[in-house]
């Protein structure tokens, strides 16, 4: 049974809205498994909200959703049906937001994941529009990352040469060589995918930690050139 199914069934057994199903996972001491299930679940939820829901599951969201995380054609009808509760849920997204949070460590890799996943599915129309960054820094301001932490998320996913590769790596202009690859050794660490699964990324999403660590080495070889140069 996949992930997708998994999650849909839990929520239909338990009988709670999303929200619900979330707290009650956060307030339980969520075990590995269980942590797996809710990061899906608040991506799910998060991107409904961000995709300012109207209670009607659209073919486009859904394969936003598809493209960004591979989901099987076979599996759509289980990501729609958690579509449409996390639509349907009174809900606001602060609330999904503060209990992710809880669930992870404050500004943890898992959360800094969720945070990835939604400017991914943001960008899926290719364009970020103002609101989904005001939505995205309210998320982050929650998981308790800085202005500048969000804006080193935040550069990842800018495309073409502006792009700052010390604000990829969070790190100022200034850094010497040894503060830069101290920085680059420690983030290669904490972004190698096995990190992710341990801490309760599914196996289904880890694509993030990867496209994660692919903007870090790119940043870190524009950087080092700047250097030799």
């Amino acid at each position: 049974m996949s992930i997708w199914t998994r999650i849909a069934d839990s929520i239909s057994a338990t009988g709670y809205s999303i929200g619900g199903f979330l707290a009650k996972l956060a307030g339980s001491g969520a075990t590995a498994p269980e942590k797996s299930i809710a990061f899906t679940i608040g991506m799910i939820a998060l991107g409904a909200k961000m995709a300012k829901a109207d209670g009607i599951v659209t073919e486009g969201e859904i394969n936003a959703f598809k493209q960004v995380f591979h989901v099987p054609d076979r599996e759509l009808a289980a990501v729609a049906r958690v579509f449409n509760l996390a639509k349907q849920d009174v809900a606001g997204f602060e609330s999904y937001a503060r209990q992710i949070a809880r669930l992870f460590k404050t500004k943890s890799m898992v959360l800094e994941d969720v945070l990835d996943g939604l400017f991914h599915i943001a960008k899926a129309d290719h364009a970020i529009h103002p609101a989904e960054i005001g939505f995205l820094e309210a998320v982050a301001t929650i998981f308790g990352f800085s202005e500048a932490e969000f804006l080193s998320v935040k550069s990842r996913h800018v495309a073409g040469e502006t792009t700052d590769p010390y604000g990829v790596l969070g790190l100022d202009r200034g850094a010497s060589s040894d503060a830069i690859k101290q920085r680059y050794r420690k983030l290669v660490r904490d972004n190698h995918p096995d990190r992710h699964i341990a801490a309760g990324v599914p196996r289904e999403m880890i694509v993030l930690a990867t496209e994660r660590l692919q903007r870090i080495n790119e940043a870190y070889d524009r950087i080092m050139k700047e250097h030799v140069l």
